[in-house]
């Protein structure tokens, strides 16, 4: 099971997960921020300052929860981005995809525009 918190902020949710999102702790990742999505539709920021690293389990979970979000009328982008992680995102060019912003606040406000 991954650990994970999360907060809603100026109608965003945001989720933070933490430490790992590999193919053990997917499946709790996905079940969370589905269960939190539906929630809270509408935007959605993953802030990823406490990850450590992702796999391509990690990656396809954040892209089911980005379509989650849109369904509902929303967005998803992604903030504090750590080295290594953001390498696993702009070689699978997932990062084209989300959006990266160096901090929740700046990823809110991209959201808003």
């Amino acid at each position: 099971m991954i650990e994970m918190s999360h907060e809603q902020r100026n109608g965003a949710l945001i989720l933070r997960p933490k430490k790992r999102i590999d193919s053990s702790t997917a499946k709790s990742f996905e079940e969370q921020a589905n269960a939190l999505v539906d929630a809270h539709p509408g935007n959605v920021v993953i802030d990823f300052s406490e990850l450590d690293y992702i796999s391509s389990a990690g990656l396809r979970v954040v892209l089911t929860t980005a379509k989650r979000a849109k369904a509902a009328g929303g967005a998803l982008t992604l903030s504090g981005v750590r080295d290594n992680v953001r390498e696993v995102f702009d070689v699978s060019g997932f990062a084209a995809i989300f959006g990266m912003h160096d901090t929740v606040d700046a990823a809110i406000a991209a959201l808003q525009k």
